[in-house]
């Protein structure tokens, strides 16, 4: 999509279509959906590498169940 759009700007500035107000507001939006791409590769590269950054931590002991488990409420609350 980024080269596309890349791609079309180009075209549109060799056409000399970017000289008119449609193939002016064509090109920015073309190169504005190039930017808004190159940002979300970014923000997704970025991720990955801080993802592998974070060591492994081990997981935490499962929490162990209630001792009041099989006594019934009155046991309980004596």
């Amino acid at each position: 999509m980024i080269v596309a759009s890349l791609g079309a700007a180009v075209w549109l500035g060799i056409t000399g279509q970017t000289f008119t107000i449609d193939g002016l507001f064509l090109t920015l939006t073309v190169l504005l959906t190039a930017l808004v791409f190159v940002l979300y590769i970014v923000f997704m590269i970025r991720r990955a590498i801080e993802a592998q950054a974070k060591p492994a931590t081990a997981k935490a002991p499962a929490a162990k169940p209630p001792s009041n488990l099989g006594q019934s409420k009155a046991a309980v609350w004596a």
